[in-house]
């Protein structure tokens, strides 16, 4: 199996749109992103929207993959306003062994709690297993991030273990925690999903993708 010719793509949801990532969502990311605590555990790029130069960087860098093809980014819109509201990412990409990471979720802490995770990954879940034909989706945090875990083991992830001082970061070392849902989990991960968005006003959910 070759490189998946349309790794991302527009899919609109009840709550959020994604969408590929393009340089007119900046100035909506930057502001939706200076909020303390959002850059927390991104430890690729700490601190991306201390100043409007760092977060063109970062900008940059993602654009960048993207069109080299070594990471799907995404932005996350917020349907009812269409502000951009947060970013996220395929990446480790695998396509010889139909596999991916979900990685780089980032949102507005005004959109924290609202059902804008939830649907965010059920649309990229969505895409990898039923467009992209994935066998496997990995999630990783760092393992002191309560809060990112405590979202991985509701969709519900299989915890998979930590690895000890996986990564170099800024001050030291990372224990990353490895989580994975796969193709044959994803029926019963979709349905614990809609449940979810259910309990934030989507009682009867659809999408749908444009080109």
């Amino acid at each position: 199996m070759g490189a998946w010719p349309r790794l991302t793509e527009r899919i609109e949801g009840e709550l959020v749109v994604v969408e590929p990532l393009a340089s007119e969502h900046e100035d909506g990311l930057f502001a939706a992103g200076r909020a303390s605590g959002v850059w927390t555990y991104l430890t690729g790029f700490p601190n991306a929207c201390e100043t409007p130069e760092r977060f063109h960087r970062w900008m940059e860098e993602a654009l960048s993959a993207a069109q080299e093809g070594t990471e799907g980014v995404w932005a996350i819109i917020d349907r009812r306003s269409g502000a951009p509201i947060g970013s996220t990412r395929y990446l480790a990409l695998r396509p010889e062994h139909r596999g991916l990471e979900i990685g780089w979720t980032w949102l507005g802490r005004p959109w924290w709690r609202t059902g804008a995770n939830v649907e965010t990954k059920l649309l990229l879940l969505g895409h990898a297993f039923e467009t992209l034909d994935c066998e496997r989706v990995e999630l990783k945090t760092d393992a002191r991030n309560a809060r990112s875990r405590a979202a991985m083991e509701a969709l519900p992830a299989q915890f998979e273990g930590i690895h000890r001082r996986h990564r170099k970061v800024p001050g030291g070392w990372r224990d990353t925690a490895w989580y994975s849902v796969i193709a044959s989990e994803w029926p019963s991960v979709r349905g614990v999903l809609r449940e979810r968005l259910a309990r934030h006003g989507v009682a009867a959910y659809r999408f749908s993708r444009k080109a």
